[in-house]
């Protein structure tokens, strides 16, 4: 996997898949895993609950029939409540993982609140719970030849400078660097690639409009408004600086996927392309950036 093509890979949310209730129109796996295909991207991650198959095996025969490798994917978790196991809610989607032949488990840090519009301060004690439950998870993973990262998310205990600080500072888990997120949430992401390009285990691949992101920051406008408002754009086209953190990721001997992962909502069924549109436009300017990087 040594150039940036053949490490392309996708999230079902580019095309509007979200396991939030009520998000919008939620396309189905065919169509998306169709159109992943055609744009030759050779990698996916599994998406929401009910987008793919259950059963192991059935996932993996799906993403077999379209000709795209799995790699697990986006998977939410609360786990800094004491009334509750994470563990036992992830050893099954492990197992499932393994038997798909997926390697990347996204552990977004439920708040308890369906959604991304609401967040909540841990306290001390809390912050040691989710700590001790997180690392229990990245060994159970690595058990199984799978890496748990924590992805830093609006909405999720996981979202500032200093919860992602934390979690470098004081558990042994891996990032996913989603670009967008961490931007919205305060963080360099550039900054964070410089500082910590050895912690970064996944990419989501995001560009966002600064001025829309500094909004919702802000708590002036809901993460579904700023999606709804037009936050996220193609790669490229937006103010995150895609092409450096690339390059520095590069540079730094990073050897994972490069997610296009572009939160969408979908209103109604699309009457035109929809949203392969601006993913194609995201594989274009990746491309083009690999072509540039090898002259």
């Amino acid at each position: 996997m040594s150039t940036i093509t053949s490490r392309l890979a996708a999230a079902p949310i580019s095309w509007g898949v979200c396991e939030v209730p009520g998000w919008g129109h939620q396309l189905d796996a065919d169509k998306v895993l169709t159109e992943m295909t055609a744009l030759g991207i050779s990698a996916t991650e599994f998406g929401p609950e009910g987008f793919l198959p259950k059963e192991a095996a059935q996932r993996a025969e799906v993403l077999k029939q379209h000709n795209l490798q799995a790699i697990g994917g986006f998977f939410p978790v609360i786990l800094h409540d004491p009334a509750k196991s994470p563990l036992d809610v992830v050893a099954p989607e492990l197992d499932a993982y393994e038997a798909a032949g997926a390697s990347i488990m996204v552990l977004a840090a439920e708040t308890g609140v369906a959604g991304y519009d609401q967040r909540h301060e841990l306290n001390a004690e809390g912050w040691d719970l989710f700590g001790r439950n997180l690392n229990a998870i990245v060994k159970a993973a690595a058990d199984k030849g799978i890496q748990a990262v924590v992805h830093p998310h609006v909405g999720t205990m996981i979202e500032s400078t200093s919860d992602v600080n934390r979690v470098l500072n004081d558990t042994e888990a891996n990032l996913c660097l989603d670009t967008g997120h961490l931007l919205i949430g305060g963080t360099d992401p550039s900054q964070l690639v410089r500082d910590y390009a050895s912690r970064v285990g996944h990419t989501h691949l995001k560009d966002v409009h600064k001025t829309v992101a500094e909004r919702v920051q802000a708590g002036g406008l809901s993460y579904t408004d700023g999606v709804k408002t037009g936050m996220y754009v193609p790669l490229g086209q937006g103010d995150v600086g895609i092409a450096g953190i690339v390059k520095d990721l590069l540079a730094a001997g990073y050897s994972g996927w490069f997610t296009m992962e572009q939160d969408t909502i979908l209103e109604t069924t699309p009457t035109g392309e929809g949203p392969v549109q601006d993913v194609r436009q995201s594989v274009a300017f990746l491309r083009a950036l690999e072509q540039e990087i090898q002259r």
